[in-house]
């Protein structure tokens, strides 16, 4: 299993990314899926998830309105909208795969992990 995730880099607050996260070696469709992210000198907290039909989306309360996952069953791709960036908003971001019902906001430890993309929003 591998999940490559990009689309990061440098924006000035107030912009947007959007970041991707492309699967292979796994039955996408049976994956619910998820970002989470890494700021420095903090632990990885979660930041959206998305089921497996995409149906049923969840977001932490800090970027919930600002932020919209998706995902394309047909591109083995999961996607992370990002509008109206802060500062606080930069972070390593990782996207992750679990055969649960939905990736848990707490790693279980069962989860396929992408490599990471840095998102940097400046002032």
């Amino acid at each position: 299993v591998q999940l490559q995730a990009f689309g990061g880099g440098l924006v000035q607050a107030g912009g947007s990314l959007r970041l991707s996260c492309a699967a292979s070696g796994l039955t996408f469709s049976r994956y619910a899926l998820g970002w989470f992210r890494q700021a420095p000198g903090k632990e990885r907290e979660f930041v959206a998830a998305i089921s497996r039909s995409g149906g049923s989306t969840y977001y932490a309360n800090s970027v919930k309105g600002r932020f919209t996952i998706a995902r394309d069953n047909a591109k083995n791709t999961v996607y992370l909208q990002m509008n109206s960036l802060k500062p606080e908003d930069t972070a390593v971001y990782y996207c992750a795969a679990s055969t649960l019902v939905v990736v848990p906001r707490t790693p279980v430890g069962d989860e396929y992990w992408g490599q990471g993309t840095q998102v940097t929003v400046s002032s």
